[in-house]
């Protein structure tokens, strides 16, 4: 099946480097969600500590994904500003979809959300 949902022939470079960054991205979430199971679940510590190292290498792995994906897709930068590395109840934090974005050609026409 493709990972495409749009012929790729009208797709530009950029946009299939976006699919192949955010696949990318799934795949390494997947790969930490499995070493993480098997980490938790073998009785042999040595086993545990190899396949902890391979989890870890696999957040890394993400952590690189999402960066490249915060410098270059739009959208990614302001909401990872918005929402990471902030203190409190996560789902309260949630104000900042109200307020219009101070970046410039955000199509944001100053009404407000549509409901």
């Amino acid at each position: 099946m493709s990972q495409y949902h749009e012929p790729t022939n009208e797709l530009s470079e950029q946009a299939r480097n976006f699919t192949r960054a955010l696949n990318s991205l799934k795949e390494e979430v997947e790969a930490v969600d499995w070493y993480h199971q098997r980490v938790d679940t073998t009785n042999d510590e040595s086993l545990k500590g190899i396949l902890a190292h391979n989890r870890d290498e696999e957040i890394e792995h993400a952590c690189m994904t999402i960066e490249w994906l915060r410098r270059n897709m739009p959208g990614w930068d302001e909401e990872l500003r918005n929402w990471l590395f902030k203190e409190g109840d996560i789902a309260e934090e949630d104000d900042h979809e109200h307020e219009p974005s101070s970046r410039p050609g955000n199509g944001d026409l100053g009404i407000g959300k549509i409901k």
